[in-house]
């Protein structure tokens, strides 16, 4: 079962035109609910998550200047990916999670002897995407939510609500369950995300979140490095950001992430994005390389979309090449922004799909991420355009 990276949930369009679309055109009803879980979170809570209280050790800011980007962690967001890694199988050329992740997982709450809902579910839980593989599209949802109590507060009250907003008690409520209905649509799809919930809720408190602080603390000296690097690079890449609409936003670094990052927009210039977490100092640089590959995804959408037949739409074949662009779209933006770390790069996404770099790694690269020359020439124009301010 393969995960739908790039899923994005709306009411008017296909699943198959999901899998390509932009990664900062967002459904105007998204758009519309963002303010309203920002307002959510003024009201009471429930039981649940572990509240952090807005930032503090669940959401850390990491830069400590006012520059663009700055740099956090976000337990709820690592909660919530965490479950979704325990339950899919992820055999995307470049997984959406860090490999051995799950075995890894497994292995430490066995030695604690430690046994969720989210284990007691697991086969009703792995059944539903067999039938709906959609439900991907949920990766997304904690990166809309400022913090564990404002999205626990809006899945309550959509399970309480059955889905439908005219039973919320206040606009805002409304809005939040008007989103989680375009994750969720179906009876089936609430009855799959309260099993889901509930897992999560007892996977936090009986294991996750002592392991995630226990991470925090061990990989403290890791997210200053990875903010050194990326404040040091950042300025290379500031124009093709700035007329990529993407000039500002956060970045969040997830344990449970690999070389595919999740990525969603609040706004024009306001981009959210969640990128690996390296274990160590040595491989800080790792974390760099996805935000660049996040950053593509606009342009290799374009070049995608503006160069495949309706035909090669429909049989996938977008999604697979929207892939591959934003991989190599990322070293071409390196190539002409910051040549020296072209290499490191290519070697980290070989690497990503478990694949030798050989004696050249940017021409293995383009081997094993293979895109049909159209659509690699529409890339670079669009990248010379971008970058030239054009």
């Amino acid at each position: 079962m393969e995960i739908l990276h790039r899923l994005r949930p709306t009411q008017q369009l296909t699943l198959n035109r999901e899998l390509i679309m932009s990664k900062l055109i967002r459904s105007s009803l998204i758009l519309f609910a963002t303010a309203a879980i920002t307002a959510c979170a003024s009201g009471g809570g429930t039981t649940g998550l572990p509240n952090d209280g807005g930032v503090g050790p669940a959401d850390q800011t990491v830069s400590t200047t006012n520059a663009p980007w700055p740099l956090r962690t976000r337990e709820h967001l690592d909660l919530w990916l965490h479950g979704y890694a325990m339950i899919q199988d992820d055999t995307s050329l470049v997984p959406l999670f860090r490999r051995g992740y799950k075995s890894e997982m497994r292995a430490m709450r066995t030695r604690a002897n430690i046994s969720t809902q989210l284990d007691a579910n697991m086969t009703a839980l792995r059944a539903r995407f067999v039938v709906n593989p959609a439900l991907g599209n949920a990766h997304f949802l904690p990166l809309q939510f400022d913090s564990p109590e404002s999205m626990r507060r809006a899945i309550d009250q959509f399970i309480s609500a059955e889905g439908d907003p005219r039973r919320a008690t206040s606009q805002e409520g409304a809005n939040a369950i008007a989103l989680l209905a375009n994750y969720f649509p179906t009876g089936a799809d609430r009855d799959w995300l309260r099993l889901f919930w509930q897992g999560l809720n007892e996977e936090s408190t009986r294991f996750y979140h002592d392991y995630w602080t226990s991470e925090q603390a061990n990989r403290a000296m890791v997210l200053r490095r990875v903010d050194q690097l990326w404040q040091q690079h950042r300025p290379a890449l500031q124009t093709y950001m700035n007329n990529s609409q993407q000039g500002g936003g956060t970045i969040f670094l997830s344990l449970p992430l690999n070389g595919e990052g999740r990525t969603t927009a609040a706004g024009r210039n306001n981009t959210i994005t969640a990128v690996t977490f390296p274990a160590s100092e040595n491989d800080a640089i790792d974390a760099v390389y996805v935000i660049v590959h996040e950053l593509m995804f606009a342009a290799a959408n374009t070049a995608v979309t503006d160069n495949i037949t309706p035909t090669e739409q429909r049989d996938g074949a977008g999604d697979r090449y929207v892939s591959s662009a934003a991989v190599r779209g990322g070293l071409i933006l390196l190539q002409k922004a910051i040549p020296s770390l072209a290499d490191g790069y290519a070697r980290y996404y070989l690497r990503a799909a478990n694949r030798q770099p050989g004696t050249n790694p940017q021409t293995t690269l383009a081997t094993v991420f293979p895109l049909p020359e159209t659509i690699r020439t529409a890339l670079t124009r669009q990248l010379d355009v971008v970058l030239g301010g054009i």
